[in-house]
């Protein structure tokens, strides 16, 4: 888009990173108008870091255990990410809580998703195959993932995108976490995709994306 410059993300993420992989793919397509600069992770030896790596994206491991006497979690990240400076904080399947001073000098600029349709199904202890067990187990008929912004809570913020995916009768918590992520990585690269052509808009505290 004319007039639109190139926005600056941080990605977050603590495992195998398969929405890292496709948000940057849609970046080096020319998809998204923006460029990953960070990868921040708390796990040195997960698959992001080294997708990272292999791709020189700049990877900062966090020890998220505060020691007394040295710099706290969220002034660590407050640091780096200013110094990129990120735009646009993009959560991909990253297992810590956000501290609370990077949440608000970010308001709506963290990203994450969740693989329910948020707000059921959300909430601390619900990650990973827990979601899809407990989406099975309460007899629903639609699961699927959901974009929102980061507040302090978890799974809470804002829900930017949400798209549905029918729980089969057959499913096992593997099969429908399969059907899950195949839409997640089509719905988060569009919703980055939005943020950074600047087509997110606020209604009474809620985002819409314009067309």
């Amino acid at each position: 888009m004319t007039g639109i410059s190139l926005k600056n993300i941080a990605v977050f993420a603590s495992g195998n990173g398969s929405n890292f992989r496709a948000i940057h793919q849609a970046v080096t397509e020319g998809d998204i108008p923006g460029r990953i600069g960070l990868l921040v992770s708390d796990n040195p030896d997960c698959r992001a870091v080294t997708y990272a790596r292999e791709n020189r994206i700049k990877a900062e491991i966090i020890n998220f255990r505060h020691n007394p006497g040295t710099a706290s979690p969220g002034q660590v990240l407050t640091h780096i990410l200013a110094a990129l400076p990120a735009d646009l904080v993009v959560l991909a399947g990253f297992m810590k809580m956000i501290p609370d001073s990077v949440v608000q000098a970010y308001k709506n600029r963290i990203l994450n998703i969740h693989p329910a349709l948020l707000p059921r199904f959300g909430g601390r202890g619900f990650y990973g195959r827990r979601v899809h067990e407990a989406v099975i187990a309460s007899g629903a008929k639609l699961s699927g993932p959901t974009v929102h912004f980061v507040d302090e809570i978890y799974d809470h913020g804002p829900i930017l995108a949400q798209i549905a995916v029918p729980v089969l009768a057959e499913d096992t918590a593997e099969s429908l976490a399969k059907r899950v992520l195949k839409v997640e990585h089509r719905l988060y690269p569009e919703a980055v995709k939005a943020f950074c052509e600047e087509r997110i808009f606020w209604k009474n505290n809620i985002p819409f994306i314009r067309n």
